[in-house]
């Protein structure tokens, strides 16, 4: 996120914007509260304003970004009803969109997982909840695609999809983003000639 664009935002939402790029950037344990309220263009105490604790800003930017996810779901729910195999074969092009972006910092729940030690931490808790209310959703498509075994259709495509976010991220792989959309069309048994460029709104 630019300062120029975070500088156009209402207080709140500088705030979150630019705990988003610092967060992603630097992870959520290196990044200070100073830091966050100067690429605002805010003051401390605005930031406490309207969030009490740094944690409590950490735990609002990682709810709106597992919406986001569960967004992207119900988007081509409603562009695709009915094709649940359209369906998953955007959401992956969607992740690889994600892995094929330069300057890519990896999966931003894998993350601030690697640096939440306890897990009874909210934020983890809540990332273990979306991951799995996302698994489910998948389990769902399977099914509704009649797959013979949608759970382990499900789990395999979660660990292609998870897995390929590390791989980018650490660079084992070239052109990680081409490589999963191959291998999800692969296990699918298909091609996705139809499918198109998700971008969340």
């Amino acid at each position: 996120m630019h300062p120029e664009r975070i500088a156009q935002l209402p207080p709140r939402e500088r705030i979150i914007d630019a705990a988003h790029a610092l967060f992603v950037e630097q992870g959520i344990t290196r990044v200070t509260v100073d830091a966050i309220a100067a690429l605002a263009g805010s003051t401390k105490m605005t930031l406490y304003r309207h969030f009490e604790t740094k944690d409590v800003l950490v735990l609002e930017w990682l709810r709106l970004l597992t919406a986001q996810y569960s967004r992207v779901l119900d988007d081509l729910a409603a562009q695709w009803p009915g094709q649940p195999v359209q369906q998953l074969l955007d959401f992956s092009q969607f992740i690889a969109q994600d892995l094929a972006r330069a300057g890519y910092r990896g999966c931003s729940f894998t993350n601030c997982l690697a640096e939440l030690a306890d897990p009874q931490h909210p934020a983890r808790q809540l990332i273990e909840a979306h991951k799995q209310r996302q698994f489910q959703r998948l389990v769902t498509l399977c099914q509704e695609a009649k797959m013979p075994d949608a759970q382990a259709t499900a789990r395999e495509l979660t660990f292609l999809l998870e897995g390929a976010q590390v791989v980018a991220q650490n660079k084992g792989v070239s052109n990680v983003a081409e490589h999963l959309l191959q291998m999800v069309e692969k296990r699918l048994g298909v091609e996705a000639p139809d499918s198109q460029s998700y971008s969340a709104s």
